[in-house]
């Protein structure tokens, strides 16, 4: 009887430790700044994600993220994808990804702080998730 209760905690440690830990699809350290290019700005953004789904597509992992940025401007005014792309990658033990973003302003921007908002979908998951970041335009 000992030796049975022996086996199943020993089956209970093994199937609880054999379990991954699920990794909650979000995006962190969002980062942006811009430069004064003399006529305009040139802004440039970066984000990582994490806990997106992986896919086998021709024998090969693969995730796909699609990403937008709406600009929020220092009135609250919002412009809507102001910049959007696609990421895909093909790697094996990717764990996050890096997103980055570059475009310009032009020279009537108002100066003062913006935002960006980051809007990102796992295209294999169907997932969603959002994170701001935020720069200055100043002299």
């Amino acid at each position: 009887m000992k030796s049975f209760l022996l086996y199943i905690l020993i089956l209970f440690s093994v199937i609880s430790c054999n379990k991954k830990k699920e990794v909650k699809f979000e995006a962190f350290s969002p980062e942006a700044f811009a430069y004064d290019i003399g006529d305009g700005w040139e802004v440039n953004a970066t984000i990582n994600v994490k806990g997106f789904e992986k896919k086998e597509r021709d024998d090969e992992t693969f995730v796909s993220l699609s990403y937008s940025i709406d600009l929020i401007n220092p009135d609250g005014d919002s412009t809507k994808n102001i910049f959007s792309d696609l990421k895909e990658a093909n790697e094996q033990e990717i764990n996050d990804v890096q997103l980055e973003a570059q475009f310009e302003l032009d020279n009537t921007s108002v100066q003062g702080k913006y935002s960006l908002l980051f809007n990102i979908k796992d295209n294999n998951s169907g997932k969603t998730t959002s994170a701001e970041a935020e720069f200055e335009l100043e002299e």
